[in-house]
Parts: structure tokens; sequence; C-alpha cells
């Protein structure tokens, strides 16, 4: 029996649910092929032919192959401001932004984590993949600092604090790819960034003792 609620969802047309599918099924693909061959070695045909499509639905997507990785890079650090953002209001700055970097880190774990450990060695070891990556980082900085100012009620333009601590907590993060990366998956990233976040708590929490 109909109880008279109306969703406050928008509803998802079919058009769109099969657009997300097109553009995963060539996400998929793409990221495939390049941690596998190479960034250089992989070809727009190799990818629409490996995800039966054509090189027009490809632009429709995607204005170049490097524009697939742009958009893992940009789906690893979806969430991360809004988890910082719901953390308990008395919970040590180190925690928050603890919880926060394991956003982007969720998807080097699980049943994906070989495919996630071959794009991440691919952005890693290929020079403009990296410099795309470093360019996303920096926007995640700078949501992060807005979002731990705001937290703590310090103002990112007049203290020091929350961009520090932003980057602290991002560097955190780096180190931990690069020795996932290097170690080739062989170590547990989430108990490598618990063991970094060790390192630089003191520091993350020193505002508390102002």
């Amino acid at each position: 029996m109909y109880d008279g609620r109306v969703s406050s969802r928008p509803e998802v047309t079919m058009a769109e649910r099969k657009r997300r599918l097109v553009s995963d099924e060539l996400t998929e693909s793409a990221l495939q092929l390049l941690a596998s061959k190479g960034f250089d070695a992989v070809t727009i045909d190799e990818i629409v032919t490996t995800a039966g499509v054509s090189r027009r639905t490809f632009f429709r997507y995607f204005a170049s192959k490097e524009d697939v990785v742009v958009q893992f890079l940009a789906d690893m650090g979806t969430g991360m401001r809004a988890e910082l953002a719901d953390r308990p209001a008395q919970e040590r700055p180190s925690t928050a932004l603890l919880h926060a970097v394991r956003v982007p880190l969720a998807a080097c774990s699980g049943h994906h984590s070989d495919r996630a450990l071959r794009v991440v060695q691919l952005i890693l070891r290929t020079p403009a993949l990296l410099a795309r990556f470093l360019e996303r980082q920096a926007q995640w900085r700078a949501d992060l600092t807005e979002e731990l100012g705001s937290r703590l009620g310090l103002a990112p333009a007049a203290e020091l604090y929350p961009r520090l601590a932003a980057g602290m907590a991002l560097n955190a993060f780096d180190a931990v790819l690069q020795r996932w990366s290097d170690s080739d998956g062989a170590e547990d990233p989430a108990d490598l960034l618990d063991r970094a976040f060790e390192v630089i708590s003191p520091a993350l929490d020193a505002v508390e003792a102002r």
C-alpha cells in the first residue's frame, strides 16, 4: 500500500545507467591494458577493441587514454572531505585525518587490490601520469585544509596548521603508495598507513595543546 512518502533521491534513467555501464567497461578495459602493457604501448584502438565499443564512443567519454587514469584518481579521492566532515567533533585531528585518508586507500584493498596495485605502479612510473596525480592531490589538500580549518575553527588564510596537517596526511598516503608499489603488493597498505600515522600523529595533535 502506498504510504504517501516520496523519495528525495533523484531517479536514475535507463540512459544514465547505460552511460555509466559503458564508462565503467571502458575504464576497466583501459586500466587492465595500461597496467599490463605500459602506458606508451597501448593504443586507443586496443582499448576500444577490448571494450567492444567504437573510437567515437571512447571519445564521448574520454579525451585521451591519460584521462582514463585521471578519472581513476578522481574516484580514489571522492569522499575524503566528506569523511573528515563526518568524524566526531571531539576526535583527535590525527584520528579524523587517518579515517579520511583511508578513503582513497580503500581502492587498494579487497578483491580489486591486484588491479589497483598495477595502476598505482603505472602512475608512479609514468611521468605524465605522476604529474596528473600530483595535480589531483593539490585539490585533495585544498579540500582537507578547508575542512580541517572549519572543524577546528582555524582560518587557513591566517593559520599554518590546517594546510600543514593536510599536507602531512597526504604525504603519509604518498609514502604508503610508494612502499606498497615497491614491495609489489607484499606489504599491507592499511597496516602501512597506520604505521605512518603513528609517526606523524604527535605533530598532528599538537594543535590541541595550544
